[in-house]
C-alpha cells in the first residue's frame, strides 16, 4: 500500500526540483517572460523523467524502512512508551517554567525555548527509557493472549516424529512455529556443514509435510532483548498460555519451573511403550557376557539391557529367553531372563548345531 505513495511522492520531489531549478534560473539570468516558461516546463519534465528513473530505488528504500520502522513499532512495550511520554511531559513543563524565568534576560529570544526544550527532552527521555520499569508504572498490564496451542521447538521440527503423531489425530488444538525458529532452521538449511544444512532442510519439508496434516501457524511474536532461543520459547509460552513442544530435557525442566506445561516426544515415546511382564517369551542376541559366570548382555531394539541368566554360551547368537524380572532404576529400564533349554534332538547342519530361528512368534514389547 506504501508503494504508490513513495512513486507518487518521488515524481511530485521531481516535479518541484525542476520547478525550483528553472525559477532559480530565470531571477539569476533576468530570462525574458516566454524564455523562462520555457526553462520551467522544460526542467520540470527533466525532473520528471529522472524521478521515474530513480523511482524503483525510492520504492526499494522507502519500503525498507516503513519495514523496519513498523518492526521498531512492534517492540516497543507499553511501559517504554508510558515512561518516554512522561519524560516529554516533564520536559515541556520545565521549559515553559524555564522560559518564564528567563523572560526578564535582557538578551533572551524566543527561540530559548524549543532550545531548552529539546535539551531536557534529550536527556529526560533516554534515562527514562532506560528505567521504563520504575517510570513506567502507571502503564497497564498487558494482557496475555490466550490461544491454548502447541509450540514447536527446532528440534522437534527437526526430529520429524511430530507429522506422524499430528496424523493419529493425538495433538489436538493448534501448532505455532514461532518466527525466530523458522530462522533458526531456514540459516541450519543454508548452513556450510553439510551435516547441518541436511537438519535444516529437512525440518523445512516437516514444517511443509505438518502444514498439510494439521492447523500450522507462523507467530510473528519476538524478543530481541533475549538472545536465547530457549528463553523466547518459554516467555512466548507463558504470555500465550500454551504448550511447548520440545525434545530438550534441560529446556523442559525450566519451563515447568516456570509453569509452562512442556510435552517431550522421547518421555511420551518411553511411556507408550509396552511393558515386558514375567513370563513373557521373546528373541534376543547376546552380545557379551556378563558380570556374574554363565551371564549373558542382549539388547531390545529401543536399548533396553536384557540380562539373560546361562546366556553366556549363546554369545553372538539369537535365543530364545523367557522373562524372569523387569526392573526400573535411575539409569533406566533392566530386564532379567533366563534362556530356554536347547532341544537335544535338534537337526544338525554341516555338522554343526543349526542356529535358532530369529523370529519370534510372539511379538517382542519394549
Amino acid at each position: 500500500m506504501f508503494v504508490p505513495a513513495i512513486r507518487l511522492l518521488t515524481l511530485l520531489l521531481g516535479l518541484l526540483l525542476g520547478y525550483g531549478a528553472g525559477r532559480w534560473i530565470s531571477v539569476a539570468q533576468h530570462v525574458e517572460a516566454p524564455s523562462s516558461f520555457l526553462n520551467i516546463i522544460s526542467l520540470m519534465l527533466a525532473g520528471v523523467m529522472l524521478a521515474v528513473l530513480l523511482a524503483p530505488r525510492a520504492e526499494r528504500l522507502g519500503a525498507r524502512f516503513i519495514e523496519t520502522l513498523e518492526h521498531w513499532y512492534e517492540q516497543l512495550s507499553p511501559r517504554t512508551v508510558t515512561a518516554a511520554t512522561l519524560a516529554l511531559v516533564v520536559s515541556l513543563v520545565v521549559s515553559v517554567l524555564l522560559g518564564n524565568l528567563l523572560g526578564g534576560v535582557p538578551y533572551y529570544r524566543w527561540w530559548w525555548n524549543p532550545l531548552i526544550t529539546l535539551v531536557l527532552a534529550g536527556f529526560f527521555v533516554p534515562f527514562a527509557v532506560r528505567n521504563a520499569d520504575t517510570f513506567g508504572v502507571i502503564a497497564p498490564t498487558p494482557v496475555r493472549r490466550r490461544s491454548g496451542g502447541k509450540i514447536l521447538d527446532s528440534n522437534v521440527v527437526i526430529d520429524g516424529r511430530i507429522v506422524e503423531l499430528a496424523r493419529t489425530g493425538l495433538l489436538e488444538g493448534e501448532l505455532i512455529v514461532p518466527a525466530f525458529v523458522l530462522r533458526e532452521v531456514q540459516l541450519l538449511s543454508d548452513h556450510g556443514d553439510p551435516q547441518k544444512r541436511m537438519r535444516g532442510k529437512r525440518g523445512l519439508s516437516v514444517l511443509e509435510e505438518l502444514r498439510q496434516v494439521v492447523t500450522l501457524r507462523v507467530d510473528d511474536w519476538d524478543a530481541p532483548e533475549l538472545s536465547m532461543t530457549d528463553d523466547k520459547l518459554v516467555r512466548l509460552a507463558r504470555e500465550t498460555c500454551s504448550k511447548l513442544i520440545s525434545n530438550d530435557t534441560n529446556l523442559a525442566k525450566v519451563a515447568r519451573l516456570y509453569g509452562v506445561t512442556v510435552v517431550n516426544l522421547n518421555e511420551a515415546a518411553v511411556a507408550l511403550r509396552p511393558q515386558l511382564q514375567v513370563g513373557d517369551a521373546l528373541t534376543v542376541t547376546i552380545t557379551k557376557n556378563g558380570q556374574q559366570a554363565g551371564q549373558g548382555i542382549g539388547y531390545l531394539e529401543d536399548g533396553t539391557m536384557l540380562v539373560v541368566e546361562e546366556g553366556a554360551k549363546h554369545k553372538n547368537r539369537s535365543v530364545r529367553v523367557v522373562v524372569l524380572n523387569n526392573v526400573q532404576t535411575n539409569m533406566g529400564r533392566m530386564i532379567f531372563a533366563r534362556a530356554e533349554p536347547q532341544s537335544k534332538d535338534a537337526p544338525r547342519e554341516n555338522g554343526k548345531d543349526r542356529q535358532p530361528d530369529v523370529t519370534d512368534p510372539t511379538p517382542a514389547r519394549s
